[in-house]
């Protein structure tokens, strides 16, 4: 039985201890008594905060509370807890030799068998004395080998399985569901309802009743609703992650089977999985017998994937590599076979359990996500500091101004202009563009689980596409298949079933992962395709398998291939026999290719078959059965655009072993058999999204696992790359015994080398001229080219990434790497793939969309249901859409604050300020509807080249914001000086002050004014085009300020409390004067160019982002590629900038 293992895992987060003090805790709790409830408020927003109080710095061994900083620098504060482990438990920890489980037991005995653990983002992390320090659980199990797996196949005792779930804990992906009532006071603590409660404090003792009796009605239905929303998603987060069900486990070194509820499991119990499958609840590795699992839920590909039996070995078993073997949480496992003593049934064993499950740690990602590194956002908070300076000196005026008053009064006034200058919706209507967008993209069929990565969205500067199943259709055709050998290549045959009998069509009828479902063939399309092609029917054990155990001299036969029972051969050879598939080694993205070991019919033979990537197969192969013919071949067919596949075989002994034999051992020593082509037609959508994507200056780039010959035809016919570009080879070769590391562009054709596969590809968008003057030329690089340049050539990296457009051979773990590498460029990447193999790189991306049936996928934080990449140019429309929306809104609210502001703080100078309804009319008739309606304008039809501004706090919209303040305050008091000017005019009652001097003639006259410039501001702020549809809604809110000014009745006159002047030349002038206000603001700031004045006074300078500085650097270079010319890791040219 493998012992548990105390290996530790590089630490995620810094972590300090500390300790709380009594007499500390207990001045806080009278503190808290004495201020009702302060010191808790202050706690609740800086956790931090409260530790500091309350607790004094000590090492972590001795800590009752931790403060973690994460990778991203926040921090969090966790408690400590403890937990009495049973009695004996300490003996199960392995022999006293092996020094990790000393420790262990010597932890045990120190703290009196007490396990120390805390709870971070689900993840259990326990406390081990020796390494001094928390880490996760998870590393008990994560030095275990392939053998050590095998080991667990006789189950656990119950004294085990009970120490280990102590130390696990249960095995729940448990999403917390708040009550209403704690929900509740989270959200009344939110600082945005403090600070609303203390307005609302304020606005009474101001007599402003109606105001803040509506402001409170709002509120409460806001905090309703959002707590509807919050628990309700809680409660769906919660009904999907959660999953108990009873499963059977082994017991007692397989001597007895007990049926157990699921959270029970732990790492090690060996889970026997029933022949019609299962909802699998934890990770599992299949040690005997096969599962066809469909994984859409994880990875969004609906095709079902066949998992296969874990090979024994001494290698460290790891659920990347490994994920042909490994079973995940979530997970149909649809059917299985193979494993039982009758030949049904699967037989795995436990690797991990509750968050530490591939589907815990995407829950985890959902309830806990990364931050999003935003200028917008940033930006946003920031402004607020600046609005909070405008009112710290509002305040300061308003108290010089009105020190004469009362005490009572003067505080009010002040602090009044605070709620004023920083308004509190302000967070929440940055939001509202984001809410109408993800509204839009959800009736298109996209769905989102992230939605401020809608707004960036709106940035993405280049756009990655997976190539089979995204650019080009799912589906393959069979296109011919071509017998090699040491002689050459024999003619095309277009249909595999006219092979002759031999190894080669039982290849193509054997080696595959297809598998039967209620009589029906599930498996990748493309070798479905293959089977079909040869004739060959597919035929798996049914219920009792001694019959096809007898017929082919060996038990537990997975599968058998039978040929069809009429063949028609050319050469009038024998017909084929029947094969049966014993062991399969499935697909790997890493490895290119697969194999399996198969018998004839009585025993009488075996032979292994390998089919996969051209180049990987043919090294596999002796050379001497390489036909010499071999790389023009592959450059050919690859050119043309198809998909090829190489297939070899070797002869194996009957007695040596089939079933236990190991796959390093089948795949060597191969015989070249052929190869296989199919075509792969692009999807008609394809070629048109890329013109699109050209015109809105956004590059397009094409990572695929394929052969780089066919990408780059697959490159041309979607019009991502032209048709008439020329190619140049570079080959980058890694260190090897005998040479160093090289580098080479080359402007050859092909050659005949099968180095052609590791190279860099470059596509000339011009003559060669140009090319040597750095303009428009493309890279296209394969995945053992990219490591070799990433290892040996760094300085190279940056300008191959920036020019490549066809990316090769890549592996899932090099797609992520590619995404991040580009991203260190400060780009915004984008990815687009169909899921399985882009999970990595969809996560990574700023915005990754996986194409998916599913209604929403969590491989990605956006999921269309639409099966090809038209729903990239949609996204990104409406991501510059919602991007101008928010922006425009938060412009829009920092203006109605700077009009209200100015408002307030010249009607407190004469000595009056504005009534209750009037506050009700700018708020809520006026701004609120405003601020709604502004969002509803939809994206542009069309992308155009530029990208709208994500930043709030530069000059241009700074200078904007200051201008059009400082002509919102020059208008309010233009109109109050054109009203002292009137011969009728009468001042007010100044031995009062504040609303009792209401009506009157200053605060109508600043009232009129200021309805209009809310307008005002609006139609400015919203003009979004080119990224945004012209919306003309204002007209209605123009005619009603009009209507008020010019004839507002009795009725309203009384209610608003304005002052009805009589002169309607006055009136008259008040619209005029807001018209020039208008004319101002719209036309001579936005269309007449006293903004762009503002950018030619900043002047034109290099941009911060690193591509586009390299960019500048590599268009005046002609050094770079140097053509025909090795550069070895010493010796290369370098483009360099700070």
């Amino acid at each position: 039985m493998p012992q548990l293992s105390f290996i530790v895992s590089l630490p995620l987060q810094d972590v300090q201890g500390y300790k709380l003090v009594r007499w500390r805790v207990w001045l806080c709790r009278l503190v808290t008594v004495l201020t009702l409830g302060l010191p808790p408020v202050l706690f609740h927003w800086c956790p931090r905060l409260g530790v500091l109080v309350r607790c004094r710095a000590c090492p972590q061994a001795l800590a009752d509370i931790l403060v973690l900083r994460d990778s991203f620098g926040q921090q969090h504060v966790v408690h400590i807890l403890t937990e009495e482990m049973e009695e004996g438990s300490h003996d199960l920890m392995g022999p006293q030799e092996d020094a990790d489980s000393r420790d262990t037991v010597q932890l045990y005995k120190e703290e009196k068998t007490l396990l120390r653990y805390y709870l971070f983002e689900g993840l259990r992390y326990i406390w081990l004395h020796k390494k001094g320090a928390f880490c996760p659980v998870s590393v008990l199990s994560e030095d275990w080998t392939c053998k050590d797996l095998h080991n667990f196949k006789k189950g656990l005792s119950p004294l085990e399985q009970s120490f280990r779930r102590q130390l696990y804990g249960t095995n729940l992906i448990d999403v917390p569901v708040k009550s209403y009532m704690k929900l509740l006071v989270e959200e009344v603590l939110n600082p945005f309802y403090v600070f609303q409660v203390f307005s609302v404090i304020l606005w009474m003792c101001d007599n402003y009743y109606l105001y803040a009796s509506i402001i409170v009605v709002i509120s409460f239905i806001s905090i309703g609703v959002s707590l509807y929303e919050t628990r309700k998603q809680s409660i769906t987060l919660s009904n999907m992650a959660r999953l108990v069900t009873r499963v059977t486990i082994r017991r007692n070194s397989g001597g007895e089977e007990d049926c157990v509820s699921s959270d029970e499991l732990v790492p090690g119990d060996c889970l026997l999985i029933p022949q019609e499958g299962l909802l699998l609840p934890c990770d599992a590795v299949l040690l005997t017998g096969e599962c066809l699992v469909n994984e859409s839920m994880l990875t969004g590909e609906s095709v079902p994937v066949l998992k296969t039996t874990l090979p024994v070995g001494e290698k460290k078993y790891c659920p990347e590599t490994e994920r042909r073997h490994t079973l995940f949480c979530g997970t149909q496992l649809i059917q299985a076979k193979g494993g039982g003593e009758d030949g049904c049934g699967a037989v795995a064993v436990v690797t991990s359990t509750g968050f530490f499950t591939a589907k815990g740690h995407l829950i985890s990602s959902i309830l806990y996500p990364q931050p999003i590194n935003f200028r917008f956002y940033k930006d946003a908070f920031k402004f607020l500091f600046i609005l909070g300076f405008f009112a710290f000196i509002g305040s300061i005026y308003i108290f010089v101004v009105l020190y004469k008053v009362s005490l009572k009064t003067l505080i009010i006034r002040s602090l009044d202009i605070v709620t004023i200058a920083v308004p509190p919706a302000l967070p929440a209507a940055i939001t509202t563009g984001t809410i109408y967008a993800q509204n839009r993209l959800k009736r298109k069929e996209i769905f989102c689980i992230s939605p401020p990565r809608i707004n960036v969205g709106g940035k993405v500067s280049l756009f990655c596409f997976d190539k089979t199943g995204t650019l080009t259709e799912e589906g393959l055709d069979v296109w011919g298949v071509m017998q090699g050998g040491p002689a050459g290549f024999s003619d095309l045959v277009p249909d595999p079933s006219r092979l002759p009998p031999g190894p080669l069509l039982s290849g193509l009828a054997c080696c595959h992962s297809v598998t039967l479902l209620r009589g029906h063939a599930l498996g990748d399309p493309l070798e479905l395709k293959m089977i079909d092609s040869t004739g060959w029917t597919l035929q798996e054990p049914d219920g009792d398998s001694r019959t096809l155990d007898e017929e082919f001299g060996i038990s537990k036969v997975l599968a058998v291939m039978r040929p069809p029972s009429h063949c028609h051969h050319s050469q009038g050879a024998s017909s084929s026999e029947a094969v049966a598939i014993l062991q399969r080694f499935p697909f790997s993205s890493a490895l290119q290719r697969m194999s399996v070991v198969t018998v004839s019919c009585g025993g009488r033979a075996a032979f292994a078959f390998i089919k996969g990537a051209p180049e990987t197969v043919a090294g596999l192969c002796r050379p001497e059965t390489v036909p010499p013919q071999f790389s023009s071949q592959l450059r050919h067919f690859s050119s043309e655009g198809l998909r090829v596949l190489a297939v070899a075989y070797k002869p194996l002994d009957v007695n040596s072993g089939l079933k236990t034999i190991e796959r390093e051992e089948v795949e060597e020593d191969m015989q070249f058999l052929g190869l296989l082509m199919m075509k792969n037609l692009v999807k008609q959508e394809s070629p048109k999204v890329m013109d699109i994507l050209r015109v809105a200056s956004i590059r397009s780039v094409m990572v695929t696992g394929d052969n780089i010959l066919t990408a780059v035809n697959v490159a041309k016919s979607c019009r991502m790359l032209g048709a008439e570009e020329k190619v140049i080879f570079v080959i980058a070769t890694p260190h090897t015994a005998e040479s160093r590391p090289t580098l080479r562009f080359s402007l050859e054709d092909g050659g005949g080398s099968a180095e052609v596969i590791t190279e860099v590809v470059i596509m000339f968008l011009s003559s060669q001229h140009q090319y040597q003057g750095a303009s428009g030329y493309h890279l296209a690089i394969s995945g053992k080219s990219f490591a070799a340049l990433c290892d040996h050539f760094p300085e190279d990296v940056p300008k191959v990434l920036m020019r490549a457009t066809v990316f090769a051979r890549m592996t899932p773990e090099q797609k992520t790497q590619l995404v991040k590498e580009l991203q260190n460029m400060n780009y915004r990447v984008g990815m687009c793939g169909d899921g399985a193999n882009d999970c990595g790189a969809l996560r990574a991306a700023d915005v990754g969309i996986s194409l998916s049936e599913a209604e929403a996928s969590v491989a990605s934080p956006f999921t269309s249901k639409t099966q090809n990449i038209s729903c990239v140019p949609l996204l990104i429309r409406e991501g510059r859409c919602s991007l101008v929306t928010s922006s425009s809104l938060f412009r829009y609210m920092a203006l109605y604050s700077v009009v209200q502001f100015c408002s307030v703080i010249i009607l407190c100078t004469v000595k009056t300020s504005p009534g209750d309804l009037q506050f009700v009319l700018w708020d809520l008739l006026l701004v609120t509807l405003l601020a709604l309606v502004m969002g509803l304008g939809g994206p542009s039809e069309e992308l155009q080249p530029s990208r709208p501004s994500a930043s709030l706090l530069t000059l241009p919209v700074l200078g904007s914001l200051f201008i059009h303040s400082c002509v919102i305050a020059v208008g309010q008091i233009a109109a109050l000086l054109l009203t002292f000017s009137q011969s009728w005019f009468v001042p007010l009652n100044s031995t009062v002050f504040g609303t009792e001097n209401l009506p009157n003639m200053e605060d109508t006259s600043v009232f009129d004014l200021s309805g209009f410039q809310y307008i005002i501001m609006a139609v400015v702020v919203t003009k979004g085009y080119p990224h945004k549809k012209p919306i003309y809604h204002n007209c209605t809110s123009f005619a009603v300020m009009v209507w008020l000014v010019l004839y507002p009745g009795s009725f309203f006159s009384h209610y608003l409390q304005l002052y009805n002047f009589s002169d309607m030349n006055f009136k008259l002038l008040l619209v005029a004067m807001a018209m020039l206000n208008f004319f101002i603001c719209f036309d001579l700031l936005i269309d007449c160019g006293i903004l762009n004045c503002l950018r030619l006074l900043r002047g034109k300078r290099l941009s911060k982002k690193r591509y586009k500085r390299l960019n500048h650097l590599m268009s005046e270079s002609t050094s770079w590629p140097p053509l025909n010319q090795t550069l070895f890791s010493t010796n290369h040219t370098a483009i360099g900038f700070s």
